[in-house]
């Protein structure tokens, strides 16, 4: 990093009308005559349903010589960054007196090992959730506390499964033990929210007739600061700004493909790409960007909810996510599920890859962050939250240990255990979340 004479403060801003932009780390940032500033964490939870087949999921060898199995095949480029965990369960969330309503139970208890109150009323109660106790540090200076996404939102109130509220299903993450956060699945709202300025729908909708960037109100204000930059930062800033454009680029395009009737509710999800997969990178990208110019440093990402129905015909499983992981080790429906986990992941590997990419300081995003993927549901035909796929990528600003290895725990060591653990690492401190008995030390 070049040590300039003069500072930008750390967090810049970028204002017109309708739009405030916050800046990525740049070299400006950095006080005259001081030491390069100090890496910022970011935590990311991604949330995959249904459990997965576990033989395809967890290694064989433990320590560094493990082969990659076909679900983590996707994060061979990131393989020194990635830890693999194995033998973590979460049975906290087993209920003594319910056999139904394990979908509901596992979501919801994920990321707090508490098992959820059975009710399909107001009266919701689960626990607060990892991702929530970093943002009470990691979000005390963001313009977002922290950021929630979905690709699949559920409007339904009351029961889901078995007597539980839909709610548990909505939200993997708990602010409060009575308070969900509502993820959101629409490009368009997250990008005004990481970039807008809150305005009526009416206004919004004004804006996207007349097909102007919301950057073009701050051409400007970044013309001004650009002349206090060197070439580097100006380099840094014409990319970062150039990405929104193409985002918002990309949610314009798909709002006309819906533009039958170019005013939906703003209730209902508008500028949803019909294809999965442009919608869920596009979702990724808007994180990326968010992290980037650190408009938040937390988020938790739900993949797809649990008992997804969704096919997925375009990598060859014509089938429901659902009934391909009810697969009774039948090997046509372990393929099949196995291919939806390993396309998931392979999503996953896309935002690894983006944040390897994008430098921050004197590393890179993914050397300042810590992520981790994995499901409320071990084998998702037994529906048992035990043996749970985790998989964490990253470096933690540096308190992560070396990745490149599989750890297997003893059986049924509490998953919460590696949550106070990584929240130890985001300089968070928690005596006990869930059913915790303490951090595990090798990570």
């Amino acid at each position: 990093m070049f040590i300039t004479k003069r500072a930008l403060p750390r967090r810049t801003f970028l204002r017109g009308a309708g739009a405030v932009v916050a800046l990525p780390l740049l070299d400006a940032m950095v006080p005259a005559l001081t030491a390069a500033a100090s890496p910022l964490s970011r935590a990311a939870f991604f949330y995959a349903p249904n459990g997965m087949y576990p033989p395809n999921f967890h290694p064989q060898a433990t320590g560094t010589n493990f082969e990659l199995t076909p679900v983590l095949k996707p994060l061979a480029p990131f393989r020194e960054y990635l830890t693999v965990l194995s033998g973590l369960s979460n049975r906290g969330v087993v209920s003594p007196h319910e056999g139904g309503g394990v979908h509901t139970r596992a979501h919801a208890g994920w990321l707090n090992g508490v098992l959820a109150k059975k009710t399909e009323g107001a009266d919701i109660t689960t626990g607060k959730t990892i991702d929530q106790y970093a943002a009470d540090k990691l979000g005390a200076d963001t313009p977002l506390r922290s950021l929630e996404l979905t690709t699949e939102s559920n409007y339904l109130v009351g029961n889901c499964e078995h007597g539980y509220s839909c709610l548990y299903l909505n939200s993997t993450s708990w602010q409060t033990p009575t308070t969900p956060l509502p993820h959101e699945r629409d490009p368009r709202i997250v990008f005004e929210r990481l970039f807008g300025d809150g305005s009526s729908a009416a206004v919004r909708v004004s804006r996207m007739k007349k097909e102007r960037s919301l950057l073009d109100s701050v051409g400007e204000e970044v013309r001004r600061m650009e002349r206090r930059l060197g070439a580097s930062d100006r380099r840094s800033v014409t990319d970062y700004l150039d990405a929104i454009r193409q985002i918002e680029s990309r949610i314009q395009k798909s709002e006309k493909a819906h533009a039958t009737s170019p005013l939906p509710l703003m209730e209902r999800p508008s500028g949803v790409p019909e294809e999965f997969d442009e919608h869920v990178r596009l979702l990724t990208d808007l994180l990326h960007l968010a992290f980037q110019g650190e408009i938040t440093r937390v988020s938790c990402f739900q993949l797809a909810r649990e008992q997804s129905g969704r096919a997925y015909p375009w990598i060859g499983v014509p089938e429901a996510h659902h009934e391909a992981s009810h697969h009774q080790k039948d090997p046509y429906k372990v393929q099949q599920k196995t291919r939806i986990d390993a396309y998931h992941m392979s999503i996953f590997a896309g935002f690894v890859q983006k944040l390897r990419d994008t430098p921050d300081g004197d590393g890179t995003l993914l050397d300042h962050s810590i992520l981790v993927y994995g499901c409320g549901m071990g084998d998702g035909d037994t529906h048992a939250p035990v043996d749970l796929p985790v998989a964490i990528v990253g470096g933690g600003c540096g308190t992560l240990r070396k990745g490149g290895r599989h750890i297997r725990y003893q059986p049924d060591t509490p998953f919460m255990n590696a949550g106070l653990t990584l929240l130890d690492k985001l300089g968070v401190q928690a005596e006990k979340i869930g059913d915790s008995t303490g951090t595990l030390e090798e990570l």
